[in-house]
């Protein structure tokens, strides 16, 4: 199968030829972004390959549509960016990886809780100017403290694992629970009292339209004054104005953030060397008490290797699916048991 890979950087291609060592598939690597005006250079191919900021809008399903191409495998777990409605009328099946490696960016989101809480970035950069005070660089013990886990999905339940491991209390919120956490005792309580009780809020939940901007100034007046706020799901689920304001005021105490609501723009691209037009990541940027980090947390040696040979292996799959039922063309596939790595966005 010919496949092209939008938005592939370079570091990916190694992990995607090691999963096509059999060299079943031809494959394309493209550093553009998918968009209605670079869809074109998907002809030829029979599938696509995209990454969390290619836009698979309306428009540029039916132009891949026009090239026959009935088939995109995502590289990743969230689908937000598909028209999921358009791509089920047009006939094109969607893929993407429901797993990988949940420790992954459970592990980042600790990081950045301790990195923001310990102050290890501002101590970075004095002892690298031979400073060695410790004035403002006071954190606080996490041992004891309260821990909101909003979404308990197999991310959320990792990094609720890791923050009771720190001797922690672990408030969750989610409309399935869990009955691993129950038995490790963590407490499942409606969002709003998990908010209000919760030194640290940590969100680990998809980017729905139920989701979509949970973090208002609503939400956060029900946060407790200086709590932490934690973010590596997706930016949509913060106003950022409203998460600036209560930064600026200091009612939220800290930001550790490695998504943003508008970062198709400027994740993954280097922009050292040009002006940000984005006033609100500017601020967030240079704001003390916020550490932006752009969209690393799934970017570990494991993760990469098993998103790799799921993306490859669910492209095969439906490979032979299709060979298997030519009269019926993709669609024929749709109620069969597919992998166990794999997921089809129907």
């Amino acid at each position: 199968m010919n496949i092209a890979f939008f938005s592939c950087q370079s570091y990916e291609q190694p992990f995607l030829e090691a999963a096509n060592s059999n060299q079943r598939h031809q494959l394309t690597f493209l550093p553009q972004a998918l968009t209605p005006e670079t869809v074109h250079l998907a002809a030829g191919h029979q599938a696509i390959c995209v990454f969390v900021n290619d836009q698979l809008t309306r428009p540029t399903l039916q132009a891949l549509g026009k090239l026959g191409i009935g088939l995109v495998a995502l590289r990743c777990t969230g689908y937000n960016q598909v028209d999921v409605q358009t791509a089920q009328q047009l006939g094109i099946r969607i893929m993407r990886v429901p797993t990988y490696s949940p420790h992954s960016v459970a592990e980042h989101a600790v990081a950045l809780l301790m990195s923001l809480n310990r102050k290890t970035c501002l101590a970075y950069q004095r002892t690298k100017e031979n400073n060695f005070t410790l004035d403002g660089l006071m954190g606080f013990d996490l041992y004891g403290k309260r821990i909101g886990v909003i979404g308990t999905g197999k991310i959320g339940t990792a990094f609720a694992r890791i923050m009771l491991g720190f001797g922690c209390r672990v408030l969750a919120y989610d409309k399935v629970r869990s009955a691993v956490l129950r038995e490790l005792g963590v407490a499942y309580l409606p969002l709003n009292e998990v908010l209000s009780e919760a030194d640290v809020v940590s969100l680990h939940c998809p980017l729905t339209l139920e989701t979509y901007h949970l973090i208002t100034d609503i939400t956060l007046a029900e946060m407790k004054p200086g709590a932490y706020l934690i973010n590596t799901s997706r930016g949509g689920l913060l106003d950022t104005p409203a998460v600036l304001k209560a930064l600026k005021s200091g009612h939220l105490g800290a930001l550790g953030a490695d998504v943003y609501e508008l970062e198709d723009d400027y994740f993954f691209t280097d922009w050292s060397n040009k002006d940000m037009p984005d006033a609100n990541l500017n601020t967030l940027t240079h704001l003390p008490n916020v550490l932006v980090t752009a969209h690393q947390g799934f970017f570990t040696g494991e993760a990469m290797e098993q998103i790799a040979h799921t993306t490859l292996n669910n492209l095969t799959y439906l490979e032979q699916a299709s060979l298997e039922h030519e009269d019926s063309g993709w669609a024929a596939s749709t109620g069969n048991p597919l992998l166990t790595d794999t997921m089809v966005v129907e």
